[in-house]
């Protein structure tokens, strides 16, 4: 049976511009997300709730989008959107749903720009109407010259390890069906990158790690990787925090310590921590041509 509920609002406006997305909004069309990753930031943080595995359709998101869009062009507020910000806007149920579909032949209707990001391959199905979104766009007056398209499209990583991926991402295609639904969508036109969030402390952060990921980005066509390190929220049993710690134990015991040191009593590594990460993915992307910047 489709879990369904009801919403007030569908676009969500940001008080400025988001530097790492472009985005002036963020929309969801699924709440909840079917891939179950373990270290998403949505559990326990201030999003709030268990974002694992119950899925639930946002069942008036057209009618409520349609209107809000209207309203927005009314008061010459068009911006990008961001959709995937918070829950998988390509679920497995959307192949049949087509709700998803229907939000961005809206966002064509009424010429956003948008930044999909995802982890799955359904994403292709639609390269029809974000055609379309790419050549009839709006952009704001200050990105027409800087981005010149008016779509977006963002692959999410945490590591390019088969086997370390089907435990944090149990529910999300493979990390290399990840990477070549990438470069379909490169070969067909779009400009395409990577975000890579969280990388993993000990995990997926050596210098080995983040070149491996560049170069695969950039020989499929990725223009920019956008990285940041992993957060930990939240002390109820389906927070990541404790999802992560509880994973920890299972799989690398020896690193439950250096975690703990390395976070403190923080919800983010340590700025030291922090800053070497930077230095190193800088350095390495600057040697492939890859900005950590979308412009």
């Amino acid at each position: 049976m489709l879990n369904e509920i009801k919403v007030t609002s569908i676009l969500n406006k940001h008080k400025k511009r988001d530097d790492w997305f472009l985005g002036n909004y963020t929309l969801n069309p699924y709440a909840g997300c079917p891939f179950n990753c373990i270290y998403c930031y949505t559990r326990g943080s201030k999003y709030g709730g268990d974002h694992g595995s119950e899925v639930a359709l946002k069942a008036n998101a057209v009618s409520m989008l349609k209107r809000q869009l209207k309203n927005r062009i009314r008061r010459a507020e068009r911006g990008f959107i961001v959709v995937g910000s918070a829950a998988e806007a390509y679920p497995p149920i959307e192949r049949n749903l087509g709700v998803t579909r229907e939000i961005l032949f809206l966002i064509k209707r009424y010429k956003f720009p948008v930044h999909v990001c995802t982890k799955s391959s359904l994403i292709l199905r639609d390269l029809d109407v974000l055609e379309e979104i790419n050549r009839d766009a709006i952009l704001p007056d200050d990105l027409k010259e800087k981005l010149g398209c008016g779509v977006l499209i963002s692959f999410s990583f945490s590591t390019l390890d088969e086997k370390l991926a089907s435990i944090l991402e149990p529910g999300a295609p493979s990390p290399m069906e990840r990477l070549e639904t990438m470069k379909k969508c490169s070969d067909a036109g779009f400009k395409v990158g990577i975000i890579n969030m969280p990388v993993l402390p000990f995990l997926s952060d050596s210098s080995e790690d983040l070149e491996a990921m560049i170069k695969s980005a950039k020989i499929r066509g990725a223009e920019y990787i956008i990285f940041s390190g992993l957060t930990l929220y939240g002390d109820g049993p389906y927070d990541c925090k404790m999802l992560y710690y509880q994973f920890l134990e299972n799989h690398f015991p020896e690193l439950v310590l250096e975690y703990k040191k390395l976070f403190s009593s923080s919800f983010a590594p340590s700025k030291r921590y922090q800053m070497d990460l930077a230095k190193r993915y800088h350095e390495i992307s600057t040697k492939y041509g890859v900005k950590n910047r979308i412009i």
